[in-house]
């Protein structure tokens, strides 16, 4: 018990160490989507948004993509008026980058539904965020305050339909319009580990 009360303890710090701590305003960021837009969480103001950690040949992302569960939901959650941003922080060393030419072809052939894919390939998104894996999920409330950290879904899997699972990003998103407080804040991320440069 004391062993994961000291963990706790330590995860909390950690957290708070890199700016993120649930009920607290989110870090203000600025970045470039796939198109060359200059991308500022700061424009979003009075609008929830969804932050994906994605790499597109991480299983675990394949999986939520190639069965349209993650489509599906952008396209439920955008309609509300939600933005929802990918972010893509692997390194450009690595097999896995994407540029942004084939981010867009990647984008079309998926038929992604997101409001944009932020080309992270230095990784100074997802180090402000310390998104650990693929998919990592943020939801910040329309009053900029981080609502959700964590797990896309109960299913840490890279098989079976998403759909079957419950998806923790939009639970928080659905309680958030209702107005309620959001009844699971805070889950592990399951993935692929962020391919950062180096």
């Amino acid at each position: 018990m004391k062993t994961l009360l000291t963990l706790g303890i330590v995860t909390a710090f950690a957290a708070a160490a890199f700016g993120l701590e649930i009920g607290k305003p989110a870090p203000d960021f600025t970045g470039t989507d796939i198109q060359g837009k200059t991308i500022k969480l700061s424009d979003y103001k009075g609008k929830i948004v969804v932050l994906e950690s994605y790499n597109g040949s991480c299983p675990f992302c394949k999986n939520h993509y190639h069965s349209g569960a993650a489509q599906e939901l952008q396209r439920d959650l955008t309609a509300k008026g939600v933005v929802w941003l990918l972010v893509n922080s692997v390194g450009p060393e690595n097999s896995n980058h994407r540029t942004p030419a084939e981010a867009r072809a990647e984008w079309a052939d998926q038929k992604m539904a997101a409001t944009a894919w932020i080309d992270d390939s230095a990784g100074t998104l997802g180090h402000l965020y310390n998104m650990k894996t693929t998919p990592h999920l943020f939801v910040i409330a329309a009053d900029g305050v981080l609502a959700y950290e964590g797990a896309m879904d109960n299913n840490p899997k890279p098989f079976g339909d998403p759909r079957a699972a419950k998806n923790y990003v939009s639970a928080a998103v659905e309680e958030l319009i209702a107005g309620k407080p959001v009844t699971v804040p805070q889950t592990k991320p399951y993935g692929c580990a962020v391919h950062y440069a180096h």
